[in-house]
């Protein structure tokens, strides 16, 4: 479809928790979006407040007042708990639904077309969309490649170290996330495998066949956004071309580049992407790799794969109005 096609017919979108920061990011992604228009940003605790957006400007409405039979399609943005309510009266009043909580993740399509065709089907046929956990993003795309060739070594114990910018952490007020108590510290949280993306991460791999158990260990970093993941996987042979396997799994994939180096935050940040590499372990008496993930929290870890995913919903160019 070309762009006067586009400017003929836009869907209009809504954003519940459009104050937050992945709330904010969905109405600017909205805004700038050449087949969307942006028919309303809830927020309760900004309700009223006016604020430019994208350049443009945008009211908060409030979240019991949003006018859900505007919308073809809305974004929750809300958190964990008190999402669900709102989804489903955005459902009965029509609309379709992508929910970046944790509220649908165990019931809704999940949303990480990258993991195949049938998810990327399920995703485009589904009336409400669970978008992913942003740890479970970085570290799903980094497991599914070797999964899938079944060179994981049955009951491995694979082990994933990610680390956040603070923006993961969401804008409530909060002592720890001052910028004096984070400034020039570095700090694991959810230690002992607790994190609560560990079930979306645990029953996805299920699905896909996976035979292995995960340690996930999260650390907070001094930076705003990005997502870096280190995953070390123990193989049942040693991989000499672990690249190829990644870039033949990923071909075509529009938003998963396979690298040949580590890539950095510096390589994703305001991008729509998943940076991937994957190298041998050396000096060890057992087969292993480890493999580097680096995503944008905010974009591919939130708003952008949330947007990715409407698209696919909405019957649009998976790659329309993001940022690559």
């Amino acid at each position: 479809m070309n762009d006067y096609a586009y400017m003929m017919h836009k869907y209009p979108v809504g954003v519940l928790g459009a104050s937050g920061y992945a709330g904010r990011e969905l109405c600017a992604l909205a805004a700038r979006h050449p087949a969307l228009t942006l028919a309303f940003a809830a927020a309760n605790e900004r309700q009223g407040e006016c604020v430019r957006i994208a350049g443009r400007a945008l009211t908060f409405v409030p979240t019991d007042d949003a006018p859900f039979g505007d919308a073809a399609l809305v974004f929750s943005a809300l958190p964990h708990g008190a999402s669900a309510p709102y989804v489903a009266r955005a459902q009965a009043a029509g609309a379709k639904v992508v929910d970046l909580s944790a509220d649908h993740r165990a019931t809704a399509p999940y949303g990480l077309p990258e993991l195949g065709p049938p998810t990327r089907w399920a995703v485009g046929n589904a009336s409400l969309v669970a978008n992913p956990g942003c740890y479970a993003t970085a570290v799903l795309l980094g497991l599914a490649p070797l999964v899938a060739n079944g060179v994981v070594a049955p009951g491995a114990i694979v082990t994933a170290d990610a680390a956040s910018g603070v923006t993961g952490a969401g804008n409530a007020p909060r002592r720890e996330m001052l910028f004096a108590e984070v400034a020039e510290d570095y700090r694991a949280y959810a230690v002992g495998n607790t994190h609560r993306h560990l079930d979306e991460m645990r029953a996805t791999l299920a699905s896909l066949g996976a035979d292995l158990d995960l340690v996930f260990t999260p650390h907070l970093l001094p930076v705003a956004r990005g997502i870096l993941a280190t995953i070390t996987v123990p193989v049942i042979d040693r991989l000499d071309d672990a690249t190829a396997m990644f870039a033949a799994y990923y071909a075509g994939e529009p938003f998963v580049d396979v690298v040949s180096s580590a890539p950095s935050l510096r390589d994703v940040t305001h991008r729509n992407i998943a940076a991937i590499a994957v190298v041998p372990v050396e000096g060890i008496r057992k087969p292993a790799v480890t493999v580097i993930v680096a995503i944008d929290n905010l974009l591919k870890g939130a708003a952008g794969q949330a947007m990715q995913n409407a698209n696919l919903v909405l019957g649009l160019e998976e790659t329309l109005g993001l940022p690559r």
